[in-house]
C-alpha cells in the first residue's frame, strides 16, 4: 500500500483514538482527520483506517459511503455548495446550480459534486444548510451566502479567482 500517514497526523490519531472506549468508536473521527488532511478519503486511507482501528475495510468503507460529508475524490479549491432543499428549491437553487455549472464549464445534469479541470472548483448540491428565509443559500468553503441571485454568484466565483 503506497498510502503514507505523516508521522505527526498519526500521533493525532493515535491520541483521538485514546478518547473512546473501543477503538471503532474513534471511526469517524479518525476519518475527519485524515480528510481535513489530505482534502479526501481515498480507498487506501480506508484500508489504513481500518488496519488502525483493527476493523475490516468494510467496516470503514459503510462509513464514508454513508456520511455526505466525507468525500470519495478529490475536491476543488474552492466547493460550492448549493442548498436544494423545499424553499431553497423554490427559491431558484436549481437554476443557481445551472448557473454555476455553465459558468465553470461542468454538466448541470450530472449527479454527485463535480470538479473543474484545473481543480480550482467543485460545484454540487447539499441538503438543508438551515436559512429557509432567505433563499437560496450556498456556501464557498466555510463563507455562508443567503438569498444568491445570478448577479451575486458570479461576484462570488469572480472573488475566488
Amino acid at each position: 500500500m503506497s498510502f503514507t500517514v505523516p508521522a505527526n497526523l498519526e500521533a493525532e490519531i493515535d491520541k483521538l483514538i485514546t478518547h473512546y472506549p473501543v477503538k471503532r468508536a474513534a471511526s469517524l473521527m479518525v476519518l475527519h482527520a485524515i480528510q481535513e488532511h489530505f482534502g479526501w478519503i481515498s480507498q487506501e486511507a480506508v484500508e489504513w483506517t481500518a488496519k488502525k482501528l483493527e476493523l475490516q475495510p468494510i467496516n470503514v468503507y459503510e462509513l464514508v459511503t454513508f456520511y455526505p460529508m466525507l468525500r470519495q475524490q478529490p475536491m476543488g479549491k474552492y466547493q460550492i455548495k448549493v442548498c436544494r432543499t423545499l424553499s431553497c428549491a423554490l427559491g431558484g437553487a436549481y437554476e443557481l446550480h445551472k448557473h454555476f455549472c455553465e459558468k465553470l464549464g461542468l454538466d448541470a445534469h450530472a449527479h454527485g459534486p463535480q470538479t473543474t479541470k484545473d481543480g480550482k472548483f467543485t460545484v454540487e448540491f447539499v441538503e438543508c444548510l438551515a436559512s429557509c428565509g432567505t433563499a437560496p443559500v450556498m456556501m464557498v468553503n466555510d463563507d455562508f451566502h443567503e438569498a444568491v441571485s445570478h448577479a451575486k454568484a458570479d461576484e462570488i466565483v469572480g472573488r475566488c479567482k
